[in-house]
């Protein structure tokens, strides 16, 4: 086995990033902690959680965006209402198999940016004016992630 400097691992990164991956995880299995990366280490695990967090995010919005689209668009719903509700299943299976109870957190304390978020694709989408939709969010975060649950039409 080749021991890796740190200062190879770095130049490492800057040209095979999957590769610098292997050598870290390979340095973490053999707890050779003097020879870690640790700035680009440090750099790629808050990459992760950023992008996990916005994954859910995005799966919280679309879940909303569907929703409002099933309980306010009454011109579209007998042609759409099928569909709607099939992508809102499929959002909150993406959404509760992603969940961790850090993520949940912070959807809670972020539900009605989200929802504001969502408000103004559903306008866009839809041409409804805006006085039709609660100015907050009307859904809880146990509602939204609920697989039974639906807005009442």
């Amino acid at each position: 086995m080749i021991n890796i400097t740190q200062n190879q691992l770095q130049k490492l990164y800057e040209v095979d990033d999957y590769l610098w991956l292997e050598e870290t995880i390979k340095l973490l299995k053999t707890k050779d902690l003097d020879n870690l990366d640790l700035y680009n280490l440090i750099e790629e695990l808050e990459s992760l959680g950023r992008s996990e967090l916005n994954k859910v995010r995005s799966l919280l919005r679309q879940i909303m965006i569907h929703i409002l689209l099933l309980e306010y668009w009454n011109q579209e719903y007998e042609h759409n209402f099928r569909h709607w509700q099939g992508e809102i299943i499929a959002f909150r299976d993406d959404l509760n198999h992603s969940l961790t109870t850090t993520l949940k957190n912070k959807l809670s304390q972020e539900i009605e940016d989200i929802y504001q978020v969502a408000l103004k694709l559903v306008d866009k989408k839809t041409g409804l004016s805006l006085k039709q939709f609660p100015n907050n969010c009307p859904y809880s975060l146990e509602q939204l992630l609920d697989d039974s649950w639906y807005p009442e039409k």
